[in-house]
């Protein structure tokens, strides 16, 4: 049964918690995802056997949080995770998958001092400008300058929309335009099947990024999703590494 917590925007949003030993783990999903996904309740059981301090959550708009997911935005669901790690204590190791990446890394660049490390999983920083709005044709664009949205389709479920604020905000929250210091140890995971973000797009992050620990893996065959068992193998072992390492 999740609890809730109410942000300081007055938006209210579920997250399940387990005690145990820190820094704590904190799960921040993608887009559209929630904390039922396989890669959230494996790393739930993984925490849970590890006797690992552990938080999953969900956005605005997704999942048992309410609100509707068409009002949301990069920066209103990074307000939602903000909050959900004023629920935890001391520093906390990430786990970003996908746009939960792109939060991740907001999060740690808004607040370095309470990160103790950080694991991406199909990172995809910057997707509203680099993603949707790139790869618009001009009719869709026309559209979602007119009537404020635009649908997307998906080759998991039904199109979906994509709002004019969505694109606006995202532009007010990218990482890939200014320094992004990490001075803390850093795992990036990324598939080479991945039909949704590219390796270019881990590289550039790899590039772009600043610390003295930070690592890219390729894993050869990998989609999007990313939660085949060797893939969460990969991300259980990227945690004990960075949890190994101080920050």
């Amino acid at each position: 049964m999740s609890d809730f917590l109410t942000t300081p925007q007055g938006r209210r949003i579920a997250y399940e918690m387990t005690d145990g030993q820190g820094p704590a783990v904190m799960f921040l999903g993608g887009f559209m995802s929630d904390m039922t996904g396989t890669k959230a309740l494996a790393l739930h059981d993984w925490a849970r056997a590890e006797g690992r301090a552990f938080l999953r959550f969900d956005y605005s708009g997704h999942g048992a949080s309410e609100g509707a997911f068409v009002d949301g935005c990069i920066g209103d669901w990074a307000a939602d995770a903000r909050a959900a790690l004023g629920l935890l204590a001391g520093k906390v190791v990430l786990v970003g998958s996908s746009m939960g990446g792109w939060i991740s890394l907001l999060l740690a660049r808004e607040m370095p001092e309470r990160v103790a490390g950080l694991v991406t999983i199909a990172a995809a920083p910057d997707f509203m400008e680099d993603g949707f709005w790139a790869e618009f044709d001009d009719a869709q664009r026309m559209q979602l300058m007119r009537d404020g949205q635009v649908m997307v389709p998906s080759e998991y479920d039904d199109p979906y929309p994509v709002t004019r604020r969505m694109i606006e905000d995202g532009r007010q929250n990218m990482v890939l335009r200014s320094p992004l210091p990490l001075p803390f140890p850093v795992r990036m995971l990324q598939g080479t099947a991945d039909a949704d973000v590219s390796r270019e797009t881990a590289l550039r992050l790899l590039d772009h990024a600043e610390g003295p620990d930070i690592r890219l893996t390729l894993a050869k065959g990998a989609d999007h999703r990313f939660s085949t068992p060797a893939c969460l193998d990969l991300i259980t072992a990227s945690l004990r590494e960075v949890l190994a390492r101080p920050a």
